[in-house]
């Protein structure tokens, strides 16, 4: 089980796969002790944390932090934990009021209604494998492959997630493996297939080496 940390749980399998990666990768063996000692940390419930991933899709994060306070405020819940039910209680204009737009309201909703129906396998989760959870999340209006997968790394820690449509994993690679130049789809994969069984940490320290501060979620 992950360790129990003041900010928030940290995966257990960490302390390993930075000796892995350093031992078989070139780049992360420079990378890990630049960087610290910093831990991908998962804070939240499944539903609050996919709320605020479409609240928060394509305006600012203090833009986001505001609509999502006056969100939680609106559905009467805190800012750290919500209800599935008590967004389905409140109707579109009031969401509206809250600052979200028509289609962030109806995808709120359905997320809530997914969750309220058990149409997610919240519990079995833990026993599904990765691609099998993204399948239920991408059911859901609003959300993508791409925040299905940050959903992997960030709430549940999944180890070996390679988030390849992500910007910032791209530069990242193009920085640290390719002097710059510009990387295709396929050049970063096999970059990231090499980190296997934890590219999900390797891809964290990437991040890193663009934007020191701890990458969250």
């Amino acid at each position: 089980m992950p360790k129990s940390q003041a900010a928030g749980v940290t995966p257990d399998y960490w302390d390993e796969a930075c000796r892995h990666l350093a031992k078989r990768d070139r780049v992360m063996r420079k990378l890990i002790p630049q960087l610290g000692e910093g831990r991908l940390q998962s804070r939240g419930d499944a539903f609050t944390t996919l709320a605020r991933s479409i609240v928060g899709q394509q305006i600012s994060v203090k833009a986001a932090q505001s609509v999502w306070e006056r969100f939680a405020e609106t559905v009467g819940g805190v800012s750290t934990r919500l209800a599935p039910a008590a967004v389905l209680q409140v109707e579109v204009p009031a969401l509206r009021a809250a600052g979200l737009s028509a289609r962030k309201s109806e995808y709120l909703a359905d997320l809530a209604r997914h969750f309220e129906s058990g149409a997610v396998h919240v519990r079995q989760w833990q026993q599904m494998d990765d691609e099998a959870i993204i399948d239920e999340l991408v059911a859901i209006r609003g959300i993508g492959r791409w925040t299905a997968e940050m959903f992997l790394i960030f709430h549940l820690m999944r180890p070996n997630v390679l988030p390849i449509d992500d910007l910032g994993l791209i530069k990242g690679i193009s920085v640290n493996y390719f002097s710059g130049e510009p990387v295709s789809r396929a050049e970063a994969r096999e970059v990231g297939d090499a980190w296997a069984p934890y590219r999900s940490v390797a891809t964290w320290y990437i991040w890193r080496s663009l934007d020191p501060l701890p990458v969250d979620y």
